[in-house]
């Protein structure tokens, strides 16, 4: 089914439309917690966030008590390893830019790295079990390509957790990555973290991140760019219901001549005092010529009490680019397109259903697996029967 939302719309739902700002350049990024004033909720990168229901992840008083396992399957050829600290190849791709992904780079004991060898294509996906088991737990990831290397990679996320988490993508010299995040927590689950991407010269990234479950999901994909060339593709879709906070905040870098991204989220909210936040920053730097950039963000609101904050931010140091542009727009469906798909025999609840799997249609197809993509597809009818019941 076609998009629903025309651009530029706006219902019931809250959108807030940002202009360019240097805080991303401007803001601290450091290994170090004691780099970043513990959070109020007035700065710019928390306003959003109801830091009460973070659990004491941003403030220093959440204590680990191994309540997440991680499990790893991958094809013959990967290395997989659970490495400490001092292992060499942690935090190449970029530092922790807040407090939480600070807090999360200090305290996590193991890490897991999986190392795909250059020229490598996998014709399986690698797939990272992170179940939660009650606890509260600090964590970090570490993908890493070698050249001309091809894999997907999946992270699923599942159970009951308080999870402050980074994960690095280390993508080499025309290697190729898509890496498929779900959230798929219970209820009651608190997930915090960074994904960081460094991709190299002629490289190509692809992140597919899906956010379905979790009282409170506050996710921060960046990308950054190690030589020209560097493709990268950030897709999302989000399901946000009863009281749940779902929050997204990419950024951009641009900071390399002749690279090009690509950003499209698309969210969908129902129930009172479901709250999703998508904020979507770019920032194209004065020594990056030859650009292209674009973002989009769209958000479906489905019943009163849902609120959306959507802020695109675009800032532009160099007049000598390809293209750059954003977009964002919320509302509801429309009215016409039930009455037409009513109006041929399509009961009104499964009209719903059809309007609602074509928003998100266009994003479930870039998986590119078929059991995840109907895994997926079949957690959104079942969030639009519980609204429906």
């Amino acid at each position: 089914m076609a998009e629903t939302i025309p651009a530029g719309s706006t219902t019931d739902g809250v959108i807030q439309v940002g202009q360019p700002t240097d805080a991303r350049v401007s803001a601290p990024a450091s290994y170090d917690v004691a780099d970043f004033p513990v959070p109020h909720g007035r700065e710019e990168d928390w306003r959003f966030t109801p830091l009460e229901r973070l659990r004491g992840l941003h403030d220093g008083t959440a204590v680990a008590d191994g309540g997440v396992r991680v499990e790893v399957s991958a094809p013959e050829g990967v290395t997989v390893e659970t490495v400490g600290r001092d292992d060499a190849r942690l935090g190449k791709a970029g530092k922790p830019v807040d407090r939480v992904a600070a807090q999360a780079y200090s305290s996590f004991e193991k890490a897991s790295v999986v190392s795909v060898p250059k020229e490598m294509v996998l014709t399986e996906p690698v797939r990272i079990s992170v179940h939660g088991e009650g606890g509260t737990a600090f964590g970090h990831q570490l993908i890493e390509l070698g050249a001309f290397a091809e894999a997907v990679v999946v992270i699923d996320h599942t159970g009951d957790a308080t999870l402050a988490a980074n994960v690095e993508y280390v993508i080499g010299d025309g290697a190729k990555l898509t890496v498929v995040s779900v959230q798929d927590w219970d209820d009651t689950a608190v997930h915090a973290g960074q994904h960081t991407a460094l991709v190299g010269r002629d490289a190509s990234f692809k992140s597919v991140v899906v956010t379905f479950g979790g009282d409170l999901v506050r996710l921060h994909p960046r990308v950054v760019y190690g030589a020209p060339g560097g493709e990268a593709e950030l897709y999302g879709l989000y399901f946000t219901d009863n009281g749940q906070h779902q929050e997204h905040r990419l950024f951009i870098d641009h900071d390399t001549p002749h690279c090009r991204s690509n950003v499209a989220y698309k969210g969908a909210l129902q129930g009172k005092d479901a709250h999703a936040v998508w904020i979507g920053d770019v920032l194209i730097r004065a020594e990056a010529e030859g650009t292209d950039t674009y973002e989009l963000n769209r958000n479906l609101v489905l019943t009163d009490g849902a609120r959306v904050d959507s802020v695109p931010n675009l800032e532009i140091e160099t007049g000598e680019i390809v293209g750059a542009g954003h977009a964002s727009a919320t509302g509801r469906f429309e009215d016409e397109q039930l009455f037409y798909l009513m109006a041929r025999g399509i009961p009104a609840d499964e009209a719903r259903r059809l309007v609602v799997r074509g928003f998100f249609a266009e994003l479930v197809q870039q998986i590119g697996i078929p059991e995840l993509e109907e895994r997926l597809i079949d957690k959104i009818e079942a969030e639009l029967e519980a609204s429906v019941g």
